[in-house]
């Protein structure tokens, strides 16, 4: 094998490979990459097992041939290496690869191609088609609220459906940790099609929202009942799905608030942000008391010093006193965009909802906390 390539074009391929190469090294195969030089062309692939990524990128092949390398030794001195110079790289013995950059030369060690576990690529199941940058908007709108509890692993992902609402294709992600859930639904063009409901683990959601950033154009997806595959240009990504059931969402979202504020979002966000200071760690309660147009936000920590703050509001409703984790909050404010935005109540211990009055099919679901 041997083949020039652009450090900076290498670099980048490289670096999408990186975030799913097994850092436990349970098998000392999967901390290597697998190198494909042919007819000109370089496909990179790496996998822990439960993701794979395969990219082709074009490059001058002197000598077909393939090897496996260490991700984190190659990526290491590529990037060390000036972003304008090209990178020669050759492989004999597919035991010993050899990388030489203007006066730099490296010699790696290396595993042979046929240790390295057969990435399947095919998927029988459902396509569809979606815009890259409405589906990095939908990711990036829900994924704080997935859950890192790992008993509760059906939540350790988005859950991802498609269905058909008045001859309309509709996209919904869902993500929640049992305290807060986010959903996001937008319409999508195309035939009918509806996808059952399957979760996206959140290791794969974080890596795919990755290199969403970096496309414009559509992306050809597939989703069976335990792999989803994302096409992206000449990007292929696989995931397993996560199996498990996740729960009812339309359950959890209230129907019958009738209490509604109208807030300001930056003088919101400031606000909780001040106020937190000084609140608890381990549990950063904030009390909102809700008068006629004014919100009193407060808290009290265990060395009984206080913080307290009053914002003029657009508030309809009874006098209610609920308390919220303050980092729950503002990570559901932070999320949304509206100059103003509408936070809708029931009581004081019922669930709330946090909406932009722009977007109404994305939807904030926060449970409170005992004050």
């Amino acid at each position: 094998m041997k083949f020039k390539i652009s450090r900076s074009i290498f670099f980048k391929t490289l670096s999408h490979l990186q975030g799913i190469v097994d850092k436990k090294n349970s098998l000392p195969i999967l901390a290597n990459i697998l190198i494909e030089a042919n007819d000109n062309k370089l496909i990179l692939s790496s996998t822990d097992m439960d993701i794979s990524i395969i990219e082709k990128i074009p490059c001058n092949v002197t000598e077909n041939g393939s090897t496996t390398i260490n991700s984190q030794i190659l990526y290491d001195i590529v990037r060390k290496i000036d972003d304008s110079s090209e990178i020669e790289i050759i492989s004999n013995s597919g035991k010993l690869l050899t990388l030489r950059s203007e006066g730099s030369r490296f010699s790696l060690a290396c595993l042979p191609k046929e240790d390295y576990p057969l990435i399947e690529k095919d998927n029988t199941g459902t396509d569809i088609s979606l815009n890259s940058k409405i589906l990095f908007k939908l990711i990036d709108k829900t994924k704080f609220a997935i859950s890192n509890e790992e008993t509760r692993y059906f939540l350790n992902g988005l859950y991802f459906n498609v269905t058909n609402e008045n001859n309309k294709n509709i996209v919904t992600l869902v993500g929640t940790d049992g305290h807060r859930l986010a959903k996001f639904s937008h319409e999508i063009e195309g035939k009918i099609v509806q996808v059952s409901g399957v979760i996206i683990p959140k290791k794969t959601i974080y890596e795919l929202s990755k290199l969403l950033s970096e496309v414009e154009s559509n992306i050809d997806i597939s989703i069976s009942s335990n792999k989803i595959v994302f096409k992206l240009g000449d990007i292929i990504f696989i995931s397993k799905l996560i199996d498990g059931s996740f729960p009812d969402y339309k359950r959890v979202i209230p129907n019958d608030n009738t209490n509604i504020l109208k807030i300001n979002r930056d003088k919101l966000f400031s606000a909780v942000d001040r106020v937190s200071t000084i609140a608890n760690e381990k549990s950063p309660v904030i009390k909102f008391k809700l008068l006629k147009n004014v919100l009193n936000l407060n808290t009290i920590n265990n060395e009984s010093s206080t913080a307290s703050e009053d914002l003029i509001t657009n508030y309809i409703g009874e006098d209610i006193e609920i308390g919220f984790n303050s980092k729950y909050i503002m990570d559901i404010v932070n999320n949304l965009e509206d100059e103003e935005i509408s936070i809708i109540l029931k009581d004081n211990s019922s669930p709330i909802i946090a909406q932009e009055n722009s977007n109404t099919n994305l939807v904030y679901v926060l449970m409170p906390m005992r004050v």
